[in-house]
This record gives structure tokens, sequence and C-alpha cells, in this order.
């Protein structure tokens, strides 16, 4: 345990040097609540408006005009005619106030930022880290959001400079924008020689029998699970820490990188549980992994069928640092929160880190779809809300650009993982006579929505086609989604 603690803290040690570029100061003034749930008014909304930088904009006098910028870990959540993001204490190149952030979108992309959840830090996970001897963070990360009957249950992660000395507390409110009032601390850490994962990055949910269950963790020992008191949102077993259910792999005595931020969902349809994670560093080569369970308690089965909480990398590995042609790609693109959107359709946001400067911080939202054997799969396009209409055989023949979602092992954390390890955009050519490449040995066949693809080398790619927006070029365009039969992520775009 020895070589892992001590990655751990240097793991802390480049988080808190990546925040240190655009936290808070509590010697910054912290403006007041915007009062209700209102927004500025704002001209006719333009999607060709969203930019990958947004320089004009990120000081935080420009709070009201973010929309999706300077967005980073989001939860979402459907109430209504709106959908709810809350999201983490930061910006781009300049200091914000704490109480995490709070947009709200009735179509995924033309997002209005609302207000805070607190007017400052929650005191009971502030006076829990100086009770313990540290000084709070002056932010909050990674919340999330879930309703159980008529109340809105926030969890908020509140951390420090000193290694593993965090907690997740709860607030509660009758409306998503609040007023939210804290209820209590339902998980913490401390820095001691205990094996446990860092209290912060929650996930929950309430499974096919009522009861309800959190997962979170960072670093150290991995994901956990914890069964939480109906009731009150709270921990189950006050003090029990739960226990772990997925973890990393090593290369000799180094961890291959960071695990965090989990998401857990039930799809009703498939009847199992996914369990989403996040890897690696989070500036640079940040992806997510998926693994799957009959039970919200595990194990969780990665798409080899082993347990992802043994000691190795699971996969499918669905979103990674990618990059089309003609752009300077997208990194940093993990921390994923998945939702639904009431009537069945799943969808995941999270934060794109341009590769022109990876300090700002865009909201990215994927739509998710399901491969016939029951993996998820994520948009190689942002959504935006584009027209579906059937896409014929003949639109399919053509040049396309293919990315391949490979991957790298890189052990260790930021001073390691400095490279984003594109995913780059190849030429990939569908002939009209079916064959792929001009080669005779590569085949497609296509039974819409699904393009099948067979390579001479013993690979098959099954896709889903769909119509998207083509967010490099500003322009209507043709996508593809899928995974090959080892379950590597396969992504195009026309």
């Amino acid at each position: 345990m020895q070589t892992r603690t001590k990655s751990w803290i240097r793991a802390l040690a480049g988080i808190l040097l990546s925040l240190s570029l655009f936290d808070c100061s509590k010697d910054k003034v912290n403006p007041p609540v915007v009062p209700g749930d209102t927004t500025k008014t704002e001209p006719p909304f333009d999607i060709n408006q969203i930019k990958d930088t947004y320089p004009e904009v990120a000081p935080f006098q420009f709070w009201s005009s973010w929309g999706p910028y300077n967005t980073h870990d989001p939860a979402v959540i459907k109430e209504g005619e709106y959908y709810y993001s809350y999201s983490t204490d930061v910006a781009f190149g300049t200091d914000v106030r704490p109480g995490l952030q709070i947009r709200r979108s009735k179509d995924l992309v033309n997002w209005q930022f609302v207000k805070w959840v607190f007017d400052g830090l929650p005191k009971l996970g502030s006076d829990f880290i100086k009770q313990n001897g540290g000084t709070p963070f002056n932010s909050l990360w990674a919340p999330y959001v879930i309703k159980a009957g008529n109340e809105f249950r926030l969890y908020y992660s509140l951390s420090s400079p000193t290694p593993r000395l965090s907690a997740i507390g709860m607030a509660t409110a009758t409306n998503p924008v609040g007023p939210w009032t804290e209820k209590g601390l339902v998980v913490t850490s401390v820095d001691n020689a205990t094996i446990q994962t860092n209290a912060i990055d929650p996930t929950v949910i309430i499974d096919a029998q009522g009861t309800h269950w959190m997962y979170y963790g960072s670093a150290w020992d991995g994901i956990y699970i914890l069964k939480l008191n109906a009731a009150t949102g709270l921990a189950d077993s006050p003090g029990y820490k739960g226990k772990r259910i997925a973890q990393r792999g090593f290369t000799g005595n180094r961890i291959n990188g960071n695990i965090e931020g989990p998401e857990i969902i039930y799809n009703a349809e498939l009847n199992k549980y996914y369990l989403f994670i996040a890897y690696d560093w989070l500036e640079t080569k940040y992806n997510v992994r998926v693994g799957r369970s009959d039970s919200p308690e595990g194990p969780f089965l990665d798409f080899a069928g082993k347990d992802m909480n043994g000691e190795e990398d699971n996969g499918p590995m669905i979103l990674a640092p990618y990059q089309f042609q003609g752009h300077g790609g997208w990194q940093g693109t993990s921390h994923p929160g998945v939702f639904q959107d009431g009537q069945g359709q799943f969808y995941m946001a999270h934060q794109g880190r341009p590769g022109v400067n990876k300090f700002y911080m865009v909201m990215h939202v994927r739509k998710i779809y399901w491969t016939p054997d029951g993996w998820p799969v994520v948009s190689p396009e942002r959504y935006a809300a584009t027209e579906q209409t059937p896409v014929p055989k003949e639109e399919l023949a053509g040049a396309w650009e293919q990315i391949v979602l490979g991957y790298q092992v890189v052990p260790g954390y930021a001073e390691e993982q400095t490279s984003p390890n594109f995913q780059v955009a190849t030429t990939l050519q569908l002939d009209a006579s079916g064959t792929i490449n001009g080669q005779a040995g590569n085949t497609w066949t296509y039974a819409a929505p699904w393009l099948e693809m067979k390579w001479s080398n013993g690979y098959t790619d099954k896709v889903r086609v769909e119509r998207g927006r083509d967010w490099e070029k500003s322009k209507p365009c043709l996508i593809f989604t899928g995974l090959n039969n080892e379950g590597t992520a396969i992504w195009g775009k026309k």
C-alpha cells in the first residue's frame, strides 16, 4: 500500500496545482446569490455562437453569459420542461465564488446560468474539515442531484489541501433551484493510515426495489458503494464507509492512473445497472469506462466479463480525447453525468477542454445508444437537437472520418500524463460496391440504423448511423458510433 498511497498524494498535489489556475480565494468578493429562478434577457440563440474558447466572457463579472462555458463535472436532472445542470466551482483564468453553479436548458444545447446552490461553503462540510485540522478549499466539487419523492437531494464534495481530508454532504430543496438546506454529512475521509478512498464524487441511485445507494471515490482505494437511508438520504449506517467495487490496474508497482467520478444508472429495458467511471488525469487523458451488473451491489463486469474490482484496467472505453481533421481536438473528456429525458433516451454530459488551451471548459452533451448486446456507446459529436430522418444506404457511400478509440497506458498522474493521447481521425472510404477503401477483403453492409464493417484482419465493427451536427465545421453531417468485436469504440462522421 505504501507505493499506492504515495501515488495518491502526488495525484492530489496535481489536482491542487490544476485548480490553482482557476480556483477560488477567500479574499475575493462573493457576489450575492441571484434571487429566484431568473436569467437576464438574451438575444435569439444561435448554435454557431458556441465556440471552443470564450475569452470575452470568461471573467467572473460575465457569469450570466457563461451558458455552457466554465462547466466542470456536470450533474444533470430533468424537472418539468427544463434540464438543470449542477457543476464544480471553477472558471477559466479567474477566481469564482463558492456554492456550485446551476444552469438550465430546454433543449440540452442552449444553456442559461441561473444561480448558485449555496451562498458560500456549506457549514457542516466546512466544520468537519476544520475540526480535523484542515482548511477547506474555498470551492465545492462534483455535485450530484436526485429527486426522492417530492424532495430534491443534492450531494456535494468538499475537500482540502490535506490528503484525503474530505466530506460528502447533502442538502435538500423542494425546487431544483432551491433554496437548499444542508441536512448532514453522508461520508467522510481523513488523512490517516486506514485503507479508504477519498470522499468526493458522489452519485446515487434508487434501485428497482427502492433501496438507495451511493457510489463515490477518487484515487486512493478506488470506487466505493454505500447504502443510504431512503427516508433521510444520509448513510444507512453512520460512520460506515462502504465497500470497494472498482479499481485500476498496475504496471509493475505503479498504478496505471487515476480512477474517480463514478456515475450509476439503471436501464429498465435491459434490466441492468451500468457503472460509468472516469480514468486518468482530468486535464489530458481523462476518459470514460463502463461496466454492468445484474445487481446494484455488483460485481460490475467489463466487456470481457472481468470484475472491475480486480487490479487491471477495464473496457469498453466509450469516450476519450479525440481529434477530427482540421480541428485542435478535445481533451479532458470525462467525469460523466448520465441522465434521461423522461422518455427513455439517455444522455451523457461532461466537460471538454479544447486542445488549443486545456484550461477552457465547455459542457458537452452526447446521446447514448445501446448496442444489440447491451453496451452503451456515445455519439462522436455533441448533441444539437438534429432532426432525425431515415438514412438510406446510398447516402453512406463516400469518404468518412473515422476514429478508433485506442489507448496507451501511461502510469501516473499530472506529472506523467502530460499528453492527451488524442485519438486522431483517419479517412475511411465506403465504396458504393460494398467494399471498404477499395479492398475486396474489407466489406460493409447496412440494415438501418446499423452499419457493419468486416475487415480482413478479423475485426468486425457494428456501428449505429444517425444524423448529427459537425461541430468542427458548423454544418449537418452523418455520424456513426459503436463497438468492434473486441469492445473498442469506433466513431465516424461524413
